[in-house]
């Protein structure tokens, strides 16, 4: 069954990446052709194309029928052209009332169109392109300065950034041949965050340091004052604080807190087909989101990367859009190959997470781990829906199998 899901998810990586191939060679001419092409529309084109041979048809073959369908397109066509003469005088605002929701909450936005001109305006709709669907309104006739407000549901089930807008004005005929868009707002992003989980235990594997942060634990010998205690055989002598025992009559010996340096380097696998479906890889950077901003909570050093580029770390915030225009990417490499690129770019690494799906193999997780550090603490990450959350060793790295992102925490906890 793995052989076969393998093979089915490079099929479909395949197909992407000649159909982005595609897209990238003619991008050029699209875009030349577009003034044209974004107006008449593809029936348009075939009954253009049809009608002189219709009519020539009709001539040779004496089929009257013939050639008085094709002399009746020339006049349809021009009157179906009519109705997208003029423009609009109109104005929009769009306006959303937060650009950042998580996957499942309630986006809202709202839209204002007015009339500008002089005269009264004629009824006719707008459309608002949300991500790849469009949503349609309704203008009825408005008076000078006249103005309708409509309000809009953006649904978000699913992990994106989506472009919301630009407000567009439409005029077509009614048979659809000719079509013409009036921009009459700009457009908005909406960012839509993964589904993530607090999550503890990512100090795994932490490096002493003394320009790292102190952490809850006692210790007798670091820089990060504590407290003071009572002397007792074996302590050492450097740390007894002479003044306080001398007012106090017994020996008392300086505690300190712990302070630790921690750097996790998160790799997050985009090669399709090492998931068994989308479903896998939206856990995946669940995963990767959650154990990323726990980081940030933290106060410790992160590096992210994909499996072809490093991720900008800069907020929070800014990091989960970065995680949520997350996709799989053309040609990506597979995993050995990818963490040893991230082991050439990101050094000092304490703690490395490798979030990978359920069809990335035992014998792929040591090659992984094998480019890394002997020092850096690994964990393997696997996602796999379809199983049951385990954690197991494998050499000197730790692969945990994780069924969904509730149990997320207490894995990393086991973990550690």
């Amino acid at each position: 069954m793995s052989t076969v899901l393998v093979a089915r998810r490079r099929a479909v990586a395949r197909v992407a990446d000649v159909r982005g191939a595609l897209a990238d060679r003619t991008a050029r001419a699209r875009d030349l052709a577009a003034p044209v092409t974004g107006i008449v529309s593809p029936a348009a084109w075939v009954l253009a194309a049809l009608a002189p041979v219709g009519l020539l048809g009709g001539v040779l073959l004496r089929w009257a029928e013939l050639t008085t369908v094709a002399t009746f397109v020339v006049p349809l066509l021009g009157l179906a052209a009519l109705f997208v003469l003029g423009r609009y005088q109109l104005e929009a605002d769009l306006d959303l009332t937060r650009d950042r929701v998580v996957v499942g909450e309630r986006a809202v936005g709202r839209v204002v169109v007015r009339n500008v001109s002089r005269r009264r305006s004629l009824p006719g709709s707008i459309e608002l392109p949300v991500g790849i669907a469009r949503a349609d309104f309704d203008i009825p006739s408005l008076a000078t300065s006249g103005e309708v407000e409509d309000v809009f549901v953006i649904p978000t089930e699913r992990r994106a950034v989506l472009d919301v807008g630009p407000v567009t004005a439409v005029r077509a005929d009614p048979l659809g041949l000719f079509r013409r868009e009036q921009h009459l707002s700009d457009p908005e992003l909406l960012y839509v965050h993964p589904r993530t989980v607090r999550v503890e235990g990512t100090a795994a594997g932490l490096i002493r340091d003394l320009e790292g942060q102190p952490v809850p634990r006692v210790t007798d010998a670091d820089i990060s004052f504590h407290a003071l205690r009572a002397y007792v055989p074996g302590d050492d002598r450097r740390h007894i604080h002479w003044k306080t025992s001398a007012r106090t009559g017994s020996l008392m010996v300086r505690q300190f807190e712990e302070t630790r340096r921690s750097h996790l380097l998160l790799a997050l696998s985009t090669r399709i087909d090492e998931y068994a479906d989308d479903e896998e890889f939206e856990l995946a950077v669940s995963a990767g989101g959650s154990l990323s901003l726990q980081t940030f909570a933290d106060r410790h050093e992160l590096s992210v990367a994909t499996s072809r580029e490093t991720v900008r770390v800069t907020t929070p915030t800014r990091l989960m859009d970065e995680f949520a225009a997350l996709g799989f990417e053309a040609a990506a490499p597979r995993l050995p190959e990818a963490v040893r690129r991230l082991a050439r770019d990101v050094t000092g690494a304490s703690v490395a997470i490798l979030v990978c799906g359920s069809l990335v193999s035992t014998h792929e997780m040591r090659r992984a781990r094998q480019h890394l550090p002997l020092d850096v603490r690994t964990i393997v990450l696997r996602c796999a829906g379809a199983e049951e959350s385990s954690l197991r060793p494998l050499g000197d790295l730790t692969v945990a199998t994780l069924a969904s992102l509730e149990e997320l925490g207490r894995l990393m906890r086991r973990a550690s």
